[in-house]
């Protein structure tokens, strides 16, 4: 019965697809007469086409809007998981695209062509973004997720097909990615690539909040099989444990998808389309599965450092859910937020811009990207619903509804 309401796809089956006009193959296309010089920051998602994957860079104004700017070519070529019915969500995961602010370096997957590709982030004008190198093999087949480590020096990778397992990489602001010695390590799924799922397939990497972890999460498939976390211990060289521990999800628990790091506590808020999100306590003393009323599909995570909560996307009811944990690893739901109904809220990421923190959801079947400004707990607004066909069909860039993906922000330190 958990199987048939994890269909994340289900609901949207009857919603029309967005695609423009093939595109000429140019490594940039503007989308504005003007690039902006005054931005706090810039937003980027991926494109994800099969037959060129390119980058959406949003500058991200002062008071959290957005201005759709450039597209860019990443080198590579992008990939639809398989699933019935087909829809939004095409890789299974978060993280798809990830921005180091410290290391002033942006990264995406490239599903298709089994690739990863670099660039620079011009920190004065961060929509402004070039090729490092050129994209390296995953070292696996479908790479989905990406993590930074705090400082930016590193990069490592989660493939979810049927060559599935992780790697790390030493980042070069010169020269591009380079595999790092003792990382690629297999995490035994049964899988095919494209990857089938969402069931059974993997979906996010993150570092532990000290980085002497690497955590990769696993969707299990009810009622049989319930997920885990693969954690790998990380040594002062970089390199990981030969073997991960597997960390199961908790009693109710059964399809851990995004983990988002709850800070100062040593766990993990992992979002759970079988039943709505599992607190992992990574000391093993109380990890718990929480039930939220009426959830479809909750899969995606971020935290917000002025409200001290997470906030939740739910890509089959298109609400955002706000979920404050307390020193005891106790969870509450502190509000909901509607958004426009059947938009598909999947990816999000919050930025902090200047004292106020926004979230920002990619809603793909709206072909939106939607901006909550984070006034308080329990206080977030619509500020903003960017529309992205408009623009990109102008700019002659190719977005499909089922395609679009990733969501990762980066604002000048």
């Amino acid at each position: 019965m958990y199987f048939s309401a994890i269909i994340f796809t289900s609901v949207l089956a009857a919603s029309s697809l967005v695609s423009a006009a093939p595109a000429q193959r140019r490594d940039t296309k503007m989308m504005t007469s003007k690039t902006r010089l005054d931005a706090a920051g810039a937003l980027y998602f991926i494109t994800n086409e099969g037959d060129q994957n390119q980058v959406i860079a949003a500058s991200i104004n002062a008071d959290g809007t957005l201005n759709l700017d450039r597209a860019v070519s990443t080198g590579g070529s992008g990939a639809h998981g398989i699933t019935d019915p087909n829809g939004p969500d095409a890789l299974f995961s978060q993280g798809s695209i990830k921005a180091s602010a410290k290391g002033q370096v942006l990264a995406t997957v490239n599903a298709g062509s089994n690739t990863i590709s670099l660039f620079s982030i011009d920190p004065s004008t961060p929509t402004n973004i070039n090729k490092i190198g050129n994209p390296v093999s995953s070292e696996g087949e479908f790479p989905i997720s990406l993590a930074f480590s705090a400082d930016g020096s590193r990069l490592c990778t989660l493939n979810g097909g049927t060559v599935n397992n992780v790697i790390c990489y030493a980042v070069d602001k010169k020269t591009g990615l380079k595999a790092m010695p003792n990382t690629l390590r297999s995490l035994g799924l049964n899988q095919t690539t494209p990857a089938t799922g969402p069931a059974g397939s993997a979906s996010h990497v993150i570092f532990s909040e000290d980085g002497k972890q690497l955590f990769a999460s696993v969707k299990g498939t009810p009622p049989s099989t319930p997920g885990f976390i693969a954690a790998f211990d990380v040594q002062d060289d970089g390199s990981l444990s030969s073997d991960f521990k597997s960390i199961p999800a908790p009693s109710g628990g059964l399809l851990p998808f995004s983990m988002s790091v709850i800070p100062g506590k040593n766990a993990l808020l992992v979002t759970d389309p079988g039943v709505g999100f599992d607190i992992i306590d990574l000391a093993g003393n109380s990890s718990s599965a929480v039930k939220i009323d009426g959830q479809s599909a909750t899969c995606w995570s971020s935290f917000s450092k002025k409200t001290g909560n997470l906030y939740l996307t739910d890509i089959g009811t298109s609400i955002v859910t706000e979920v404050q944990v307390d020193g005891n690893l106790n969870a509450k739901i502190v509000k909901q937020y509607n958004q426009t109904a059947g938009s598909a809220t999947i990816d999000n990421d919050i930025a902090s811009i200047g004292s106020n923190d926004f979230l920002y959801v990619l809603a793909p079947n709206a072909t939106s990207v939607e901006v909550l400004s984070l006034e308080s707990a329990g206080n977030a607004k619509n500020v903003q619903s960017l529309n992205i066909a408009g623009p990109t069909k102008a700019a002659g860039v190719t977005i499909n509804a089922f395609n679009l993906q990733g969501m990762t922000s980066f604002v000048s330190q």
